[in-house]
């Protein structure tokens, strides 16, 4: 046993090294990582740092950019009212319900980003715009997918706020008063889709709780008995495939 020891470490050593020698006889290179600061030896340079500073925060600022600019608001509003309008405290959990709503704002928000791809990042990238340019080229898309779901009313508050002069077309609206007004829209009709969700499951703790009160029942929870016939008709009625279908056809 300790000869055939021997012998399979050896045979070990033997391969490693032999390894070791074909990588150095091959010249393989692994890539390396070097972070420094230096000193800018021309305008090129700060521009360009600049620009790396800009990526950093732009990318700081993408989860808000996610919530704010898309269909995400609205979604997850939604399903959170199906959770609450159930009784259910932890189900589906918060990371399935965001997950689900993640993939659900991909789906609605994809011609969008096509759109947005094709005329500002595309031509950015092939040298055709400058950063600039590409920007308000990309924010083109966004800015009308936004206006098509945001009500005049809310527009009309943000543009009286902001003091500016009254714009004559949409192109004349400023950004900065488009998003807050996409966003209190997209709460407006997310309550209004919750508060339709809940009135069947209030009729059914409506019922549950003058049952048990007819019945002299008065120290039993509602809510315990109530709780599995509200998922039964959830079931039946396929629940999960008429809210998704609700959200997405919301948005058309």
């Amino acid at each position: 046993m300790r000869r055939l020891l021997r012998w399979v470490g050896g045979a070990g050593l033997v391969a490693v090294w032999s390894g070791v020698a074909r990588a150095q006889e091959a010249n393989l290179l692994f890539p390396r990582i070097e972070l420094g600061v230096g000193g800018a030896e021309g305008p090129a340079d700060v521009a360009l740092t600049l620009q790396i500073v800009a990526l950093l925060t732009v990318l700081t600022l993408a989860p808000a950019i996610l919530v704010m600019l898309t269909s995400f608001t609205r979604i997850v509003v939604v399903l959170s009212f199906v959770r609450s309008a159930l009784a259910l405290q932890q189900m589906p959990p918060n990371q399935v319900i965001i997950g689900l709503a993640l993939f659900l704002t991909f789906f609605t928000m994809a011609p969008t980003w096509q759109a947005v791809y094709e005329q500002g990042v595309q031509p950015y990238l092939a040298g055709q715009l400058s950063e600039a340019e590409a920007f308000q080229q990309a924010m083109g898309p966004l800015r009308e997918f936004m206006l098509q779901h945001t009500r005049e009313r809310d527009l009309e508050l943000f543009v009286e706020l902001s003091g500016g002069p009254r714009p004559v077309t949409e192109d004349d609206l400023p950004t900065h008063v488009i998003i807050p007004a996409f966003v209190i829209s997209e709460l407006r009709t997310a309550f209004q889709l919750g508060f339709i969700l809940f009135i069947p499951f209030l009729v059914i703790d409506m019922v549950v709780a003058s049952t048990l009160m007819s019945m002299g029942m008065l120290m039993l929870p509602p809510v315990m008995i109530s709780l599995p016939f509200k998922v039964l008709l959830f079931v039946m009625v396929d629940g999960w495939h008429l809210i998704t279908r609700s959200l997405l056809v919301s948005f058309q």
